[in-house]
């Protein structure tokens, strides 16, 4: 399994807790109460009960024999798209929220890129009765117009962000002054691994279940075996560090894919943002460099701490794939399996089918983090002349 982070919130060099004097009270209130709650087991078992009768889990291992076939491999997927409100995002909110109202908190304010959090986050605050503001990219609020109707639908205010890029690093600097100015009142439920000490911990702890019903499912059907590669998509990279911890203790390669024009990883170097040193795209003059990528999901121009921590020792590898692959591997599910999958998700189906001939033989567990219902009238302005 993944190590804690140290006292002062690291993983590695990367992680910590770069947060204005206002907010280090907050973001230690927090951690207090994250470890109390963790340790209590009526707490537990709540969330638990929750995952289980109104989330579904656990989620089912879907093994894809005609794709699998066609490419020379074993392709077993972890399917987080048949979740309540269809990705991962609900297993952290549903934590964060019961946390919320544990701390005493009324009202909580989220950011979203292709609206899955906020919907999640929407969702939770309906289902246990707190107000709900949730901060959305303008660009993505027209991108994603049926996640903001559901979030509204649900109850929750959605404020477009109209700064910077009008994408997800946008809606997560207007959240973050939100919480800054409310901070008494409100909580603030971070979508990712991202952010101050404690957050990054706080989400993978929550988003852990992902990896450990896998381990335990991969090792029923693999005869006791892990699947030899892990693939998950990488913006923030929630998803990824929840599949991830089951197998980081095993042989298992562990990748996590990035999209071309938001490679963190892949062409970043340490910085600061959003309260965390991490891997980050920025200019020579430490500018924050204009992520890009057709998912609004993973349009952010940084990663999670602990990502950047298991890319400097080497144990995961973060790879990137073109927009073009990205709408192969969005219509290579769906017509090979009948899964569409999220635009997200579609990043690592584009990996694993560009590095194929190198994975003859081998099993390939990939979380499908979320489905592409949101995502079809994107596609259809992409793909609809030529369908």
């Amino acid at each position: 399994m993944l190590q804690d982070p140290t006292k002062e919130g690291r993983f590695g060099e990367f992680g910590g807790r770069f947060v204005p004097e206002t907010l280090v009270p907050a973001c230690m209130e927090l951690e207090a109460a994250f470890k109390d709650a963790w340790a209590d087991s009526l707490f537990r078992t709540e969330l638990n009960d929750l995952l289980r009768d109104y989330v579904g889990r656990p989620s089912i291992i879907t093994e894809c024999h005609n794709l699998g076939a066609q490419l020379g491999i074993r392709l077993l997927l972890k399917r987080e798209d048949l979740n309540h409100t269809g990705s991962h995002k609900i297993n952290n909110v549903l934590g964060q929220v019961l946390l919320a109202k544990r701390m005493g908190k009324k009202r909580i304010v989220a950011e979203t890129g292709a609206g899955q959090h906020g919907v999640a986050s929407a969702t939770a605050a309906a289902l246990l009765g707190l107000e709900c503001k949730v901060y959305m990219g303008e660009v993505d609020v027209k991108r994603q117009a049926l996640n903001v109707f559901r979030m509204r639908l649900l109850g929750a205010e959605v404020v477009p962000a109209m700064s910077g890029s009008r994408t997800l690093k946008d809606a997560v600097n207007e959240a973050m002054r939100d919480w800054v100015a409310s901070v008494e009142s409100t909580y603030y439920a971070i979508g990712s691994v991202m952010g101050p000490h404690p957050y990054p911990w706080i989400v993978r702890t929550f988003q852990s279940v992902i990896g450990d019903e896998a381990r335990v499912q991969c090792r029923d059907l693999l005869n006791g075996e892990d699947p030899d590669v892990v693939v998950a998509c990488v913006g923030g990279g929630s998803n990824a560090i929840g599949i991830f911890s089951g197998f980081v203790d095993t042989d298992a390669r562990l990748i996590g894919v990035e999209p071309a024009g938001g490679a963190a990883v892949g062409r970043g170097v340490p910085g600061v943002v959003h309260g965390m040193r991490s891997y980050l795209m920025q200019d020579e003059y430490g500018q924050v460099q204009e992520a890009h990528s057709i998912s609004a999901g993973l349009d952010y121009p940084g990663v999670g701490p602990e990502h950047s921590h298991l890319a400097s020792i080497g144990r995961a590898e973060y790879p990137s794939v073109t927009d073009a692959e990205v709408i192969e591997g969005f219509q290579l599910l769906s017509r090979t399996e009948g899964i569409i999958p999220a635009l997200e998700c579609a990043h690592a189906v584009a990996w694993i089918s560009r590095e194929a001939k190198s994975m003859q033989g081998k099993t390939v567990l990939m979380n499908l983090s979320g489905r592409g219902d949101k995502d079809v009238a994107q596609m259809m302005d992409i793909l609809g002349p030529t369908l």
